[in-house]
């Protein structure tokens, strides 16, 4: 029996999955089979791709600026969040019912702590691309101080969201606020997370909504003098291209999630939200994929540095099988490698 004000520190993680009604499967079932196989292609795809983003603009000088800054912040997120989901999917399905309370929070924290900081940094990166756009600059002067400040800040906000509900905002003394989606969360934390999710989304759109009327007012003005106007209306163009995607694909992959971790926020009994709970966090996690596509695969000098990147561990693949299966066989012949050279590569230089 349920007594109101008891704290159930000892109990499992069964029970407080019976106490939710959610069901917790004691074998693979065939939907479990394809969560998990969705989850790990997913997160391997999530690590690979975020990865290269990393190297790159670490690679090369060209990236060493504040908008690079944050976006090799928000590819760490991203590659947090990957290996926070591929720990969900060895401990999900019939392995959840063996998690101890304390292994439940952590798996839970991991997944709110990396999306959060994902989250978050998208929002600094429309905050520094406004603030270069309004000084008329490729990339903004902020100084590099300052971006250490804000992406601390946006780790220590993530870190804090992510670990309070394993210290204060769970419903393990509370049985009736506990959610249907998180069994050990109370409600309001759900509400909370899913409002500033949107909160972040709205303010994004008005941050990129001021950008693009600012540079259509500045475009049309010089379309104007120069008469340049197919230029005008292709500068136009790329822009609401780059809004769209960016705003769409937050839209996508977020807005599904968010609308049902409110609706159990809230309490909402009649919402089958557990139907469809794990497909909706599948497409919030593909979220950390597309990011490596939207902001860093339309930079023109990215994709070469990626391209220069991928060149040289074939190079060296191939290098290390000709090495291994003809270990005596030289001959004359030149071996062509590529000089990098502040983020460019140099004419092919023979050896």
């Amino acid at each position: 029996m349920v007594t109101m004000g008891q704290c159930y520190y000892n109990e499992t993680i069964g029970f407080f999955y019976n106490n939710s009604g959610k069901e917790l499967s004691s074998h693979w079932r065939p939907k479990d089979v394809v969560v998990v196989a969705l989850g790990l292609t997913v997160s391997v795809l999530v690590l690979l791709t975020n990865l290269l983003v990393i190297a790159a603009i670490a690679s090369n000088r060209r990236f060493h600026q504040p908008i690079y800054y944050l976006l090799g912040n928000l590819a760490a997120a991203d590659l947090f969040a990957g290996v926070a989901y591929l720990f969900l999917m060895f401990h999900t399905g019939p392995r959840t019912a063996r998690l101890s309370l304390e292994g439940w929070f952590v798996r839970q924290g991991l997944l709110d702590t990396s999306l959060t900081a994902s989250v978050a940094t998208l929002l600094a990166i429309a905050v520094e691309r406004h603030r270069s756009v309004m000084a008329v600059q490729l990339h903004s002067r902020l100084p590099r101080g300052r971006v250490v400040m804000l992406i601390v800040g946006v780790w220590v906000a993530a870190l804090g969201l992510g670990l309070l509900p394993a210290h204060s905002w769970h419903c393990l003394c509370a049985l009736d606020r506990c959610s249907r989606m998180a069994p050990l969360l109370s409600r309001s934390y759900l509400a909370v997370w899913a409002l500033s999710s949107l909160l972040v989304f709205l303010l994004m759109v008005a941050v990129y909504t001021r950008i693009f009327f600012y540079v259509r007012r500045r475009v049309q003005r010089m379309a104007e003098h120069v008469s340049c106007h197919p230029r005008y209306r292709e500068t136009t163009l790329s822009l609401v291209k780059t809004v769209v995607i960016i705003l769409g694909a937050f839209v996508v992959c977020w807005t599904p999630g968010q609308v049902v971790l409110l609706l159990d926020g809230l309490g909402c009994k009649s919402c089958n939200v557990l139907a469809v709970e794990k497909y909706f966090l599948l497409l919030a996690e593909a979220n950390s994929l597309v990011n490596a596509v939207v902001y860093s695969c339309r930079d023109a000098e990215m994709r070469r540095t990626f391209r220069r990147l991928l060149c040289c561990l074939c190079l060296r693949r191939s290098t290390h099988e000709s090495a291994r299966y003809a270990p005596s066989a030289r001959t004359g012949a030149s071996t062509r490698i590529m000089l990098p050279e502040n983020g460019h590569s140099l004419m092919d230089s023979t050896l």
